[in-house]
């Protein structure tokens, strides 16, 4: 039985870096009518972790495993991180010195459940799902249900000296 595939569009943003962000992504079942758009935001994130968060829960939202899937975004940081095998060498290295360590490790962990292959797609160029999910992430970070990125918000104030 050939598995599903699916098409992950995700952005994400920040307004302000950091600042309030947010994420927003569309799931497309391949060969089906079926799709599905989820966005959240956050009081105080930055846009690397909006971009690598929307992937993260594009793919969770996935019940099924594995399937086929093409995640589009237009990331440099996570495409390449991914496609150039960046990742897996911060891994071995336990992410020594980079940044995003929790995001990475919860990426990884469900990247794995399927066979996924990145496309990087020019943002803000008219690409009719990238310019939803961006409008999306946009309209996540400023609505009034911000949820705390908890895990940043530690490592910036350990990182910001005492007045």
């Amino acid at each position: 039985m050939k598995s599903q595939s699916v098409y992950l569009y995700t952005d994400g943003s920040s307004l302000g870096n950091p600042g309030p962000g947010g994420y927003g992504i569309i799931l497309e079942w391949v060969g089906m009518h079926y799709t599905k758009e989820f966005a959240q935001g956050y009081k105080r994130t930055t846009n690397n972790r909006m971009e690598l968060l929307a992937v993260i829960i594009g793919l969770e939202k996935l019940k099924k495993t594995p399937l086929e899937i093409v995640v589009y975004s237009d990331s440099k940081y996570v495409v390449d991180a991914v496609e150039k095998k960046w990742v897996f060498n911060w891994e071995k290295k336990n992410f020594k010195d980079k940044k995003n360590k929790d995001l990475w490790l919860r990426f990884l962990k469900v990247y794995r459940k399927h066979k996924v292959h990145f496309e990087w797609i020019k943002g803000h160029n008219n690409h009719p799902q990238n310019e939803r999910c961006d409008l999306l992430a946009i309209q996540a970070a400023k609505s009034e249900n911000l949820l705390s990125d908890v895990i940043y918000e530690q490592v910036e104030k350990e990182n910001t000296p005492p007045k």
